[in-house]
């Protein structure tokens, strides 16, 4: 669904002097000095699988959010390719850009991004209303999402009347609305308390699992990853050091970096997810 190919962000001027050097493997921080640039992502090559839910992880800075916003050219790279079903969207121009992201790509942030004024059925309903579906339409599929994500009878409340827990399930329900093929996520559960962020990730698994959406999840939460995640990406300094499950990356790190990142998990938390293809045939 979908592949990232030697994909490169350069925050900075003079963009591809900087690439020619990092190809060359000149350390980042003597490019920063040269250069005052950073490199948010360095070489990216990954490919997600259809229903596939994968968990990107890394410190602050690593490059995971940077990662998940080129997937929609919310950034747009300095280098490399994105394909979503075999398309290479780097080359669409705005409308078809626009077009993309309206009917194929969902995404939720760590802020809300509810608009206060609308009702909590028209912060849904919104991606179908700019789409120019009908009222009564677009406001029968947000109260069937509504009572998806456990908000059934509150369409008619306002956003503000919510805690921030109920706020994140009205942004999932409203990614969902266009009923796209990939959700990216972006730590939207990380600001929430520990027992509503569990709820959170119970009901997410349950979602996930019976719309099988193509799923990718930003979280610094190793013991997230053990719970939601098909594969994990371990990312530091906008690099890619591992990709795999949450168990082989817990057995098999890459190096020291990954046995350090992945030790601190709680054993308990350690649960065994079905694997992705036990689940296309069940």
């Amino acid at each position: 669904m979908i592949e990232l190919e030697d994909l490169w962000k350069v925050f900075g001027t003079d963009e591809q002097a900087v690439l020619r050097e990092a190809r060359r493997s000149l350390p980042d921080q003597e490019i920063l000095k040269r250069h005052r640039a950073v490199i948010g992502v360095a070489g990216a090559q990954l490919s997600v699988g259809h229903g596939e839910l994968l968990c990107i992880m890394g410190l602050s800075g690593s490059g995971k959010s940077t990662l998940v916003r080129l997937i929609n050219r919310l950034l747009e790279p300095s280098a490399g390719r994105v394909r979503i079903d075999g398309q290479d969207i780097i080359q669409l121009g705005n409308k078809a850009l626009r077009e993309l992201r309206s009917t194929r790509i969902g995404m939720v942030f760590q802020s809300h991004a509810l608009i206060d004024h609308l009702s909590i059925r028209d912060n849904v309903a919104l991606p179908l209303e700019i789409r120019g579906v009908a009222r009564t339409q677009r406001e029968d599929r947000a109260d069937e999402l509504l009572a998806h994500v456990g908000l059934t009878g509150l369409g008619d409340g306002r956003v503000r009347a919510l805690s921030g827990g109920m706020q994140q399930r009205v942004g999932l329900a409203r990614a969902l609305a266009a009923d796209p093929d990939i959700l990216l996520m972006d730590e939207p559960f990380s600001a929430l308390d520990p027992l509503i962020r569990h709820d959170l990730q119970t009901q997410f698994m349950a979602l996930s699992a019976d719309l099988r959406k193509t799923t990718v999840f930003v979280t610094h939460d190793v013991e997230e990853a053990f719970r939601i995640a098909d594969r994990v990406v371990l990312m530091r300094a906008g690099r890619i050091v591992q990709i795999g499950t949450p168990q082989q990356l817990l057995d098999q790190p890459a190096d020291d970096y990954v046995a350090r990142f992945m030790g601190h998990t709680n054993p308990a938390y350690r649960e065994k997810k079905q694997p992705l293809e036990a689940r296309e045939n069940a």
